[in-house]
């Protein structure tokens, strides 16, 4: 059984929906367009974009992961100024018992003080991270968002009953089967299901799980046979053809997050902008270097010196770098700063938002309506 069924090409279980799942099988149903703009913490997921997205029918996410309390009420606040009310928010969940390698921490931030230096930045002493993350959640419920997707890990019980409470699609992002039980049991009303290829962090519950290799449509499959809940299905989508595919592989929505980056509508600073389009970065890899959270970016010099000896430590090591970062995006210096992105950000144009969603959508029902081509 598919995630989506066709009577020509009009969707039933493949639409998304803010009502419950009891309706149309899955209920992804009000959706124009199957696809959902993933949240891109750090900068490129804007106001702006998110509007975008949504309003050329598919599924908008601010990621408020990397912002505060106040500044998610706002940027809410700004999507629904702009009469747009199908949309979501994405949060990171803190990993509350998890103690960092101290002495590991200590050894990484001596490594990478000579570079910081060099360009004019110092890296900030070992301190353990602080998490705003309830308050983030109190302020959405407050402002009852119609989603709310968690990455790294669960929502609390009481955290759930309150968002349906309100009547929040709550959304939580796998990368494993035994993740995605877990995540049903806990009450999710979707999972997006993250593939090896996928740009920026991979969603493993602890932050010194190494995430697992097992290619999209596999893990679809493994996902599927151990829950019903609805899927989107995330990673290194980048082609109406990879569109298509999922869907046929039993994904109720596809994400895509990296062919957005270069959008004009897109905060994506210009050093990293510039860089997707750079012949001299040709691969991404996956990398704890700058945040100590596997995450998948454009390989460069920072990666290849200092991933070797980055310990497995969120958001302490992401704190430490930052500075560093800064000062090389200050430079110019995309070999000195993260620059996240998926397997296909090659495919990534400088066009407008609506119409990459658009073309991605036209090019998906095509392959569709023809499987064979």
């Amino acid at each position: 059984m598919h995630g989506w069924e066709r009577s020509g090409l009009e969707f039933c279980s493949g639409r998304l929906t803010m009502t419950s799942t009891e309706n149309c099988g899955n209920v992804l149903a009000d959706l124009p367009i199957p696809i959902v703009g993933a949240p891109m913490a750090g900068g490129p997921t804007t106001v702006d974009l998110v509007t975008a997205v949504s309003g050329a029918g598919a599924l908008g996410f601010l990621a408020g992961a990397t912002i505060s309390p106040a500044a998610i009420r706002y940027a809410v606040a700004g999507v629904r100024d702009q009469g747009v009310e199908r949309f979501g928010v994405n949060v990171f969940v803190p990993e509350p018992s998890f103690t960092p390698d101290y002495a590991a921490l200590r050894a990484y931030r001596h490594r990478l003080s000579p570079v910081a230096a060099a360009l004019g930045a110092q890296v900030p002493d070992v301190v353990d991270g602080v998490s705003d993350y309830a308050a983030k959640v109190d302020v959405l419920v407050d402002s009852r968002v119609p989603w709310l997707s968690f990455t790294f890990g669960l929502p609390r019980l009481v955290d759930v009953a309150r968002l349906k409470e309100v009547h929040t699609q709550v959304v939580v992002t796998v990368t494993s089967p035994h993740d995605a039980r877990d995540a049903a049991d806990r009450g999710a009303d979707y999972l997006v299901v993250q593939g090896p290829l996928a740009g920026g962090h991979r969603s493993t519950f602890s932050v010194g799980t190494e995430p697992p290799d097992i290619e999209l449509r596999v893990l679809l499959d493994k996902v599927s046979q151990v829950t019903s809940l609805p899927l989107i299905a995330a990673g290194g989508v980048s082609t109406g053809a990879d569109v298509a595919q999922l869907l046929n592989a039993g994904a109720s929505a596809v994400a895509v997050g990296t062919l957005l980056l270069r959008c004009p509508e897109a905060g994506t600073h210009p050093v990293r902008r510039d860089a997707l389009a750079d012949p001299r970065f040709t691969t991404t890899v996956v990398t704890r270097a700058f945040s100590g959270r596997p995450a998948r970016g454009l390989s460069n010099l920072f990666h290849r010196e200092f991933n070797r000896y980055a310990p497995a430590a969120y958001p302490e090591v992401n704190t430490m770098t930052g500075p560093l970062r800064e000062a090389a995006m200050h430079a110019a210096n995309a070999d000195m700063t993260n620059v996240w992105a998926g397997a296909g950000y090659r495919s990534a144009r400088a066009d407008p938002a609506a119409d990459v969603i658009k073309r991605l959508w036209d090019e998906a029902q095509r392959h569709l309506a023809n499987p064979g081509s």
